[in-house]
């Protein structure tokens, strides 16, 4: 395996991420932006039973618009989709959007959203609004992407330990995938025996900064849902290969098999799991031949970005996990397991 120079999802060329979020003082909640290049193609898979979304019909094949301006997620429940709302307005500003008249003001930015339920973690009311989304966007750089207790992963929580924003990526025949997953999930994201996270399999030239796995037990036994089931892990995915919209879908359905390796249970009916893919487009799917009814094209190579998603979405949650601190009475990975974690 090989990743891109900052493993994250800003390696995919042309994509930035920006986050705000307000800490202490009542407030434990964010927002997180993804802002690829004009032109991305964008598609949606959503798993879980209580989703929190916004402009996700848009991303059927079947409809008309194809691209997307930006992805917006964010805590608050669905309180927090109007942080996308701010989003839209620093998209407007700067003309980036469906044109929809003759003067380039005339645009209407598309920008699917998501949001977690992190609302029990700060005082009622403070929630994420279209200020946190104009900021985020303010914030996006191409550079590393900051994980942890960042924004919309601020007030995340997976099962009984903090959660938070992870990003990672995969280098596959020459095509670049990256993730950006908020671990927020009702379900378990380590094994109770020893703490080991259930994707660290996964785990590239130990990215994860772990000298060794805990071997004592700890933690609720599997499957066991958190106090307060109410949750969601959302994300993207992103690719710098030309995808049409319904191949674009595949890639989202596929990340989400990453939620399912890394957290038990995944897709629960307390869950809103949904995960984003873009493609930018910049590059063509390699031509591959001999697939496994001998057809000739891009299924095979379309079907190894589909493999590498699911990796990538999963590492990304566990680098989520393993940065989140402790904050607000919630326990993080490194205060339960501290003497796994290298210097």
């Amino acid at each position: 395996m090989t990743t891109g120079e900052h493993n994250a999802i800003t390696d995919v060329r042309g994509v930035r991420v920006g986050q705000y979020q307000r800490l202490g003082d009542g407030w434990l909640t964010g927002t997180t932006v993804v802002l690829p290049p004009e032109g991305t193609v964008g598609a949606v898979d959503q798993r879980g039973g209580g989703p929190g979304t916004r402009e996700t019909d848009l991303l059927e094949p079947e409809n008309l618009v194809s691209t997307v301006d930006a992805v917006c997620l964010s805590g608050g429940s669905a309180y927090g989709l109007s942080a996308a709302d701010g989003v839209m307005r620093w998209l407007a500003q700067r003309h980036r959007g469906f044109r929809v008249g003759p003067d380039p003001a005339h645009v209407v930015p598309i920008v699917p959203s998501a949001v977690i339920f992190d609302l029990p973690r700060g005082e009622w009311g403070n929630r994420p609004d279209a200020e946190f989304g104009y900021a985020a966007c303010e914030a996006a750089s191409d550079g590393p992407v900051e994980q942890g207790v960042v924004g919309a992963g601020a007030g995340a929580v997976a099962g009984s330990l903090k959660g938070g924003v992870g990003s990672a990526s995969e280098v596959v025949d020459g095509v670049v995938v990256g993730a950006l997953a908020v671990l927020n999930a009702a379900g378990e994201a380590v094994r109770a025996a020893t703490g080991e996270p259930y994707a660290a399999e996964y785990e590239h030239e130990g990215e994860f900064g772990v000298a060794r796995w805990p071997e004592r037990p700890a933690g609720p036994a599997p499957g066991e849902v958190a106090p307060t089931p109410l949750n969601t892990t959302i994300g993207v995915v992103a690719v710098d290969a030309a995808l049409s919209k319904a191949q674009c879908r595949r890639l989202a359905v596929a990340a989400q098999d990453g939620i399912a390796v890394a957290v038990r249970p995944s897709h629960t009916m307390f869950d809103g799991d949904t995960v984003f893919a873009l493609a930018t487009g910049a590059t063509e799917l390699p031509v591959t031949a001999g697939g496994p009814v001998g057809d000739v094209g891009t299924a095979a190579s379309l079907d190894r970005l589909c493999a590498a998603a699911a990796r990538t979405f999963a590492r990304a949650m566990v680098h989520g996990l393993l940065a989140a601190r402790s904050v607000a009475g919630l326990t993080a990975y490194s205060q339960r397991w501290p003497e796994v974690l290298r210097p």
